[in-house]
């Protein structure tokens, strides 16, 4: 099993989940205007945010000219699927039967959202 991913915290989770929505590597401003409206930052915090990032490996640096571009060097399913097995070791002990006893008792998983693991179950087998 490969190395387990290191948790992002809130600010640099968000700074990646504007770099998996782009299409194309990102310069420090890009990713400021698409985080607008949900954080109030300036361009240095974005610019430290990225270089936190970039020692950790979650995303690469290229250096065209003046400007740096970054992409994610890290797919945001790889990601999701990392924090979810942490997750599910660090609240539930590794239970799966714990944490869809927990969906139950919080969400209330409807008919069609257990058609829905069902299904998911059965192309798992199959």
């Amino acid at each position: 099993m490969k190395h387990p991913l290191t948790r992002l915290p809130d600010a640099e989770l968000d700074v990646m989940q504007a770099l998996w929505q782009a299409e194309t590597a990102q310069r420090p401003s890009q990713i400021l205007a698409a985080l607008q409206g949900k954080r109030d930052w300036t361009l240095s915090t974005v610019q430290v945010l990225l270089t936190r990032l970039h020692e950790k490996g979650f995303v690469t640096l290229n250096c065209e000219k003046r400007f740096h571009y970054y992409a994610p060097a890290v797919s945001e399913n790889d990601y999701r699927i990392d924090e979810t097995q942490s997750f599910l070791e660090r609240m539930h002990g590794g239970s799966v039967k714990s944490l869809m006893a927990a969906l139950v008792e919080c969400r209330g998983i409807t008919a069609a959202d257990l058609d829905d693991i069902a299904r998911m179950l059965d192309q798992k087998e199959g």
